[in-house]
């Protein structure tokens, strides 16, 4: 559950684009048909309060330069991860 919960919270902190379906429907002959179908993307920004929480327990203050950027470098890869997944 862990798991779930911190890959929701990484969705939200990186952003991701939401498929929406829109259908409406009316009656003719009596029988309940299709009228109009609308696909809308929605790109959902990413979140500086889901990237804090994230963060939350870690000592950036006590890391060299070096583990920094190592840091750095995981968290961009991870991005781009995402970013190709979805």
């Amino acid at each position: 559950m862990d798991d779930q919960v911190r890959n929701a919270i990484l969705k939200v902190a990186l952003g991701c684009s939401v498929e929406e379906v829109t259908e409406e429907y009316g009656v003719q002959d009596g029988e309940l048909t299709l009228v109009k179908r609308r696909e809308t993307r929605k790109d959902i920004p990413p979140d500086l309060k889901a990237v804090r929480l994230l963060m939350e327990g870690q000592d950036f203050a006590g890391m060299s330069d070096d583990e920094l950027e190592a840091e750095k470098q995981r968290l961009l890869a991870r991005l781009k991860e995402e970013k190709d997944e979805g």
